[in-house]
């Protein structure tokens, strides 16, 4: 297979951050990728930044453009890549709002260059494993479901400086449309689509936050909802008709000593259980402590463990890289 000439927009500017340290994509472990930033100086600067090896080429005409970048920024940085009729990979939030990112979609379409949007926790091998689950018919077919998140890499009354931003919501990236919106989407990737007329409520909790920075404090006013729920009918093939999927997601760390996710899945013979101690960032964070799976057979009232694991390849990555890296696998294949 020929290397893909890929252009990362944004690499260079170091996000160190404790939510955004480490979450430009990776370039995949194989030998079918490339690295590209123009111009070709930028390549190099890049390339030695992130300490990739020699063989790494720099040069121009991308294939693959990827943006990395602030969430208000990229629609601007990727229009005209789009319109060149180039593959683009996007982190999500695709855009600030729902109107640029509909106008994103659109462009893309009429480009023809192919599309990828990073919501990388639908192949995740803990959301896989779920998935799997599920559809064996282990638990019959899926009466409802219900989910309780915190976005527990936060406090709940405060924001380091370099993420003063997600008070404010107009820039469009928060834990609301990161933290929450990459769990809804990994939620349904395993169950199915909410139906037509579900409802969700968003409320400020703590509409007055401190910024902490290396040498002073502060105070911000935030006017991003820090708590919501929603819920709704799921409509697929392995759910009853009206099954009810509820879930809640609160920033800031949960009760003590409980843990950052709790997701159940409630099926005619049995329920499975969902924990992870360290949140809902199954998509990306939250694998500092393991992430339990289990499964209450109801006719034998016993419990099982289920496990799961990572590919040999995803062991030698970062862990943030790790769902990237297969969301770059399967583009390569």
């Amino acid at each position: 297979m020929a290397a893909i000439r890929i252009a990362l927009i944004g690499p260079i500017r170091q996000r160190e951050n404790i939510m955004g340290r480490g979450s430009s994509p990776p370039i995949p472990p194989s030998p079918h990728a490339a690295g590209v930033t123009t111009p070709v100086n930028a390549a190099k600067a890049a390339r030695s930044h992130f300490c990739l090896p020699d063989n790494v080429k720099t040069y121009g005409d991308p294939e693959l453009v990827v943006c990395c970048t602030r969430v208000d920024t990229h629609s601007s940085l990727i229009t005209p890549s789009v319109r060149a009729g180039k593959a683009v990979y996007v982190e999500w939030p695709l855009a600030e709002h729902l109107r640029g990112a509909e106008e994103l979609a659109a462009l893309a379409a009429e480009g023809g260059g192919g599309t990828i949007v990073g919501l990388q926790g639908r192949v995740a091998k803990v959301v896989l494993k779920i998935k799997q689950v599920v559809e064996s018919g282990r638990i019959g077919r899926v009466l409802g479901s219900d989910v309780e998140a915190y976005g527990n890499l936060l406090e709940r009354d405060e924001l380091p400086a370099s993420l003063a931003y997600f008070a404010e919501r107009m820039v469009g990236g928060n834990p609301v449309t990161i933290v929450f919106a990459h769990m809804v989407d990994y939620v349904h990737h395993v169950l199915a689509e909410f139906e037509e007329g579900w409802e969700s409520r968003m409320q400020i909790q703590r509409a007055h936050l401190k910024v902490i920075g290396d040498e002073e404090e502060g105070m911000v006013r935030s006017d991003v909802p820090d708590s919501i729920a929603a819920h709704g009918a799921l409509r697929g093939r392995n759910t009853v008709e009206g099954a009810t999927l509820a879930m809640r997601f609160r920033n800031g760390t949960p009760f003590k000593g409980r843990p950052g996710l709790v997701w159940r899945i409630v099926g005619e013979k049995g329920e499975v259980e969902v924990e992870s101690p360290a949140g809902p960032y199954l998509h990306s964070d939250s694998y500092g402590e393991p992430i339990g799976i289990r499964v209450h057979d109801h006719q034998r009232d016993v419990v099982e463990v289920v496990e799961w694991e990572w590919e040999d390849w995803q062991e030698e990555l970062p862990v943030r890289a790790r769902n990237v890296g297969e969301v770059y696998e399967r583009y390569a294949a």
